[in-house]
């Protein structure tokens, strides 16, 4: 007969679940259907649905290939770095596209000015971020944008693709 395996914990099970959460929003981002996601992971419909809702008794290997898919990464943090809420307070692995779940206005101050029309909310999805740079381009000061938020805007561009501003507005190389 097989072990058990062990109860998750309220802590582990919260953060399958963020973790679940933000794969399906980078799914939705991308506008893959769960079908295609789940063949390109290799695995059913119904195995990529219980990742997206952060059941723990899937295996690592489907979490994994389901990243992967995604073109994501999984990548294990120390308490202390997990706790970082920017980029540039991690001193680990090379977050240089590096997408938050939630975008929080306060810690960009060049998209919180663009985003003054948004009342109500303190944080935007990436694809929200992304629009708004995007159709206000004419408006951003590259040299006024602090690393970190140049980092935010080339993850969000990579990440998710670049749709609507001009490329040379926002610093794009020239293809």
């Amino acid at each position: 007969m097989p072990a058990k395996p062990p109860l998750p914990t309220a802590q582990s099970t919260a953060q399958l679940q963020a973790l679940g959460t933000q794969l399906r929003a980078r799914r939705k981002a991308l506008r893959v259907s769960s079908t295609a996601a789940a063949e390109a992971a290799g695995m059913s419909r119904v195995t990529l649905h219980r990742i997206e809702k952060g059941e723990p008794s899937v295996a690592a290997g489907a979490w994994a290939n389901a990243m992967a898919a995604l073109g994501m990464s999984l990548v294990a943090l120390n308490v202390e770095d997990a706790k970082a809420t920017r980029p540039e307070d991690v001193n680990g692995p090379n977050l240089a596209n590096w997408i938050p779940v939630r975008v929080h206005l306060a810690d960009y101050p060049q998209l919180k000015a663009l985003a003054w029309h948004v009342h109500g909310t303190e944080a935007l999805t990436p694809v929200e971020a992304l629009g708004i740079y995007e159709r206000n381009a004419r408006h951003l000061d590259m040299a006024a944008m602090s690393p970190a938020e140049q980092a935010l805007l080339q993850a969000l561009r990579t990440g998710l693709g670049q749709g609507l501003g001009d490329a040379a507005a926002v610093g794009a190389p020239d293809v």
